[in-house]
């Protein structure tokens, strides 16, 4: 397995003979020229998931290649052939299984309408299984091995991070939603992390290929 931080939210995942790219948004950088994909994944519709701008060219010089979408993404951006995903189904893309977990985004305040979230849930045989959450710390799947955990955002609190990273148990962490902070700030939320819970937290935040170290 080998996972590319490419920016904030954005993770492309190889397992399972698939190259799987999840939640190419505004605040992410390097996905618009990746080839050799399998599939595309897009947790919901804020532009920082999925980029209104450079998705639609994306597409048309990627043909033929599998979008699936939390069905709202289709109202913000143009992605023709995108498959609408539903929660608790389970999407095979080659030997790569994509489970899907959730239904709503995190709350930003009560006078916000709340949006609909898919998170993922990505396994292959004898490979860790990671969890991509969107923008969503409700939904604790069972037998998570790599989190991906959101470090900082307006619906987002510190505490209810940990909380979230304890109820996963997972055995290692790497940051995403990390677009907003500064190295300071980055520091400071990952070093509670790593001593209120019991996960390791890598620190993967450039674009290069990670391979976690996981106990199987």
């Amino acid at each position: 397995m080998k996972i590319t931080h490419l920016g904030h939210s954005c993770v492309l995942i190889e397992t399972g003979g698939a190259r799987v790219l999840i939640d190419p948004g505004c605040f992410s950088s390097g996905w618009q020229g990746l080839e050799g994909l399998d599939a595309v994944f897009i947790t919901h519709q804020h532009p920082d998931h999925a980029d209104p701008e450079a998705l639609p060219g994306f597409v048309r010089s990627h043909p033929g290649l599998p979008f699936y979408i939390e069905p709202s993404v289709s109202t913000m951006v143009d992605i023709p052939g995108a498959r609408p995903m539903k929660i608790d189904e389970t999407i095979p893309v080659k030997d790569q299984r994509i489970w899907t977990v959730g239904g709503r985004h995190a709350v930003i305040h009560p006078d916000i309408p709340r949006v609909d979230n898919v998170g993922l849930v990505i396994s292959a045989p004898d490979e860790p299984t990671v969890f991509h959450p969107g923008d969503s710390l409700e939904a604790t799947p069972d037998g998570v091995d790599v989190l991906c955990v959101p470090m900082m955002a307006p619906w987002e609190k510190v505490g209810e991070t940990i909380d979230f990273v304890r109820a996963v148990g997972a055995q290692q962490m790497m940051p995403i939603h990390d677009g907003l902070l500064n190295d300071r700030g980055f520091s400071m939320i990952a070093g509670h992390l790593q001593r209120l819970t019991k996960s390791s937290f890598v620190t993967v935040r450039d674009p290069r290929p990670w391979t976690p170290d996981i106990e199987l």
